[in-house]
């Protein structure tokens, strides 16, 4: 069989005539900077942002879910896929994020869920908007406190919305829990509008996981149907710290038909763009950017530029958005089209530094050598300079013989010297000073 000479073989040998190194040396040198190579090579690629990412939204017909399919038209400009998978709400995707085991990489999640879960995975990319909570009814008098209902019949939404969570929460601060005259149902969204049109509902608690604005928007413009104003906002939100004092100013939805006909006064809270920290620093500002985009505008409960923002409640916000926050889109990302930035910049990430590394290394390997061989070779030159020294003296002839010796057993290992072609000259020049040694030492004698 014919033993084939490969690169790596062919490498292995090169470094050995080169530098005079040892077969197993050589071998261990070029199996290191394959092995670098080989490890850039694999990181290049494995540190390339993902072309598809899931998020979480929200019901079909929530604002959660129309809210997702704009994320989704921005990232398809840079060819990055957005999977919308509906839920029940706010509840059921921080909890789906929680999960490792279930595949989704964000999500919209209400500020202030505490559910028990373990949320030590996840980090917020910051608020997007406010959330407002309408309670809509139709009571024969205004409602200007949640005591007020006590006792009726109230759509609160379904388990797994933060609709339900924040309702619940603020009933129980008035008083009012399941157990008592009070009845809670499930309804939620146009089929808890309906059925409050209907008369067969007192009251309905709208949030945008749950609900469309074309909804909320008919119910305020529906004879009969009222908005609950939170004259005791003040107090809500001292003493539920993640919740924001809102106002919904006189005639915003119709002007015409002065809808409403004064500012109401509304409490939320904001929702948060959560990840899990694995998420691509890359999709990270890209996401950034398509909220500011969707989320930049002035709107009814915002100003222009209050969003997103970097409030920071039950989650951390991450490092990659505090940079965003700080300074925007790295430069790359700022000038260039994003799969053109994301390869440049895995280059200067991954190979950049690889050849800061290995160049110098390798440079470094020659001077190594070449200390190495010029130790090796005075070592024979102080041996060397020692006989002559002797020799220059007056010896008698039984002290020459030794001398002889010594300078035969200098040859003898210098022979035995491994030396690469690149010190041939040194090498030839030491024997010839061996020779003029041993000559000098031949002239001592006759004399």
């Amino acid at each position: 069989m014919v033993k084939q000479d490969g690169f790596f073989s062919r490498t292995t040998a090169a470094l050995g005539e080169n530098f005079g190194l040892g077969r197993r040396a050589a071998l261990a040198i070029t199996i290191v900077a394959g092995l670098m190579i080989v490890f850039a090579c694999w990181w290049f690629f494995h540190s390339a942002p993902p072309k598809t990412i899931i998020i979480t939204s929200g019901d079909k017909a929530s604002l959660y879910h129309a809210v997702a399919e704009k994320y989704a038209r921005i990232l398809a400009r840079d060819g990055v896929k957005l999977v919308i998978l509906p839920s029940a709400g706010a509840v059921e995707n921080l909890r789906r994020l929680a999960d490792p085991s279930f595949q989704v990489d964000i999500g919209f999640v209400q500020a202030g869920l505490d559910l028990g879960v373990n949320s030590d995975n996840l980090v917020s990319l910051g608020s997007v908007s406010y959330q407002p909570l309408l309670v809509f009814h139709r009571l024969p008098r205004a409602v200007t406190r949640l005591s007020q209902l006590a006792g009726k019949r109230l759509a609160v939404g379904r388990e797994g919305s933060g609709t339900r969570l924040l309702a619940m929460k603020l009933l129980a601060m008035n008083g009012i829990e399941p157990g008592g005259s009070t009845e809670f149902l499930a309804w939620e969204g146009e089929e808890a509008a309906a059925v409050l049109l209907k008369g067969e509902l007192d009251a309905v608690f709208f949030m945008a996981d749950a609900a469309s604005s074309g909804t909320m928007r008919s119910l305020l413009q529906a004879p009969g149907i009222g908005l609950a104003d939170f004259t005791q906002a003040d107090g809500y939100i001292r003493r539920i710290g993640y919740l924001h004092k809102l106002t919904m100013p006189r005639g915003a939805m119709n002007f015409g038909k002065d809808i409403p006909a004064r500012d109401i006064t509304l409490i939320g809270p904001t929702v948060e763009l959560v990840a899990r920290k694995n998420l691509h620093p890359a999709l990270s500002d890209l996401l950034l950017a398509a909220a500011m985009e969707i989320h930049g505008r002035p709107a009814l409960f915002q100003n222009r530029g209050e969003f997103p923002a970097a409030l920071e409640n039950e989650l951390p916000i991450s490092d990659d958005a505090k940079r965003y926050y700080k300074s925007g889109k790295t430069f790359l990302y700022r000038y260039l089209p994003f799969w053109l930035a994301s390869l440049i910049n895995r280059i200067l990430v991954v190979f950049v530094p690889l050849v800061i590394i290995l160049i110098p290394g390798l440079k470094s390997i020659p001077a190594l050598f070449h200390w190495r061989m010029k130790l090796r070779i005075n070592r024979w030159y102080r041996q060397l300079l020692q006989v002559e020294q002797d020799a220059l003296r007056r010896l008698d002839a039984g002290e020459r013989d030794p001398l002889g010796r010594r300078i035969d057993a200098i040859e003898a290992e210098v022979h035995k010297m491994k030396v690469p072609a690149a010190y041939g000259d040194q090498f030839y020049v030491l024997r010839t000073h061996i020779s003029f040694v041993r000559g000098k030492l031949g002239n001592t004698r006759s004399d």
